[in-house]
């Protein structure tokens, strides 16, 4: 059984680094004691967890990391998406309500039934959610505290071909799509990814996926606290769906990496 406390991972980088490299969506585990919540069959599951895990964005960061002249911070997440997605509202707020994929999901990402529509999300959420939100606003409140400023950097990835919940699946999909928030992504930290993914291929801004991941105590009201989100397209680094990595996965790691250090300063 996996308990909250381990359910997340925050991995130290250097004193005096502001930056925090978030990876959410990167695990395929599903506790035992979550499993039976879940009407899918075993096969059907590990299909669900092929098209909805950031598949090796963990490794990504975790190269990274050990490329970088001065060593980011990374908070990851070690159970996956399938059992609460920290990324989303736990309310109303969360337009991903609309398709079933709230905080707690409870339709596959082709729209069919994951979890009866009268469970209860309340457990999962105190369980899990709660003490992810926690410790993500601990650990930016940290590098604000030693350093004056935080730089969140969400890395995700993404299939190449829309998966029907996409809500905004029409759109580009680009090699390296940069998640923006008005108030938290500068220009300054925009620049710095475009020519630090240049490499990688074409950038484009929000489409299919928008927006970044900054916790609710600094939403909006701490400029000190940059984001931004990396969404990777999965053909340029891996074989679709769930499969493994390919030579794309060092390229994209030597460009994060270039990313913190540009923005580490």
């Amino acid at each position: 059984m996996t308990d909250a406390p381990s359910s997340f991972e925050l991995l130290p980088g250097a004193p005096h680094s502001p930056v925090l490299l978030h990876v959410p969506h990167s695990s395929r585990a599903v506790p035992a004691d979550v499993r039976p919540g879940i009407v899918l069959s075993d096969a059907e599951l590990e299909r669900e967890l092929d098209h909805m895990t950031d598949s090796h964005t963990a490794e990504i960061a975790g190269r990274a990391a050990e490329l970088a002249g001065v060593t980011p911070w990374r908070f990851v997440n070690r159970v996956s998406r399938l059992v609460v997605d920290p990324e989303r509202f736990p309310d109303e707020r969360e337009e991903m309500t609309a398709v079933g994929m709230g905080a707690v999901y409870t339709r596959t990402s082709h729209r069919e039934v994951l979890r009866p529509e009268s469970a209860d999300p309340a457990p999962l959420i105190e369980r899990y959610f709660r003490p992810y939100a926690r410790a993500m606003t601990e650990a930016v409140a940290d590098r604000l505290a030693a350093t004056g400023r935080a730089v969140i950097i969400d890395v995700h990835s993404y299939p190449a071909q829309p998966l029907p919940y996409e809500l905004h699946g029409e759109g580009p999909r680009p090699p390296v799509c940069l998640g923006t928030d008005a108030f938290h992504t500068s220009s300054g930290l925009l620049a710095a990814a475009r020519e630090a993914f240049a490499p990688c291929g074409k950038t484009g801004l929000d489409s299919p996926f928008g927006g970044t991941y900054v916790p609710l105590d600094f939403y909006g009201t701490r400029a000190e606290v940059g984001a931004l989100m990396v969404e990777i397209r999965r053909d340029t680094y891996m074989t679709e769906p769930g499969g493994p990595a390919g030579p794309g996965l060092s390229r994209l790691a030597e460009a994060l990496a270039a990313l913190v250090d540009a923005v580490s300063g």
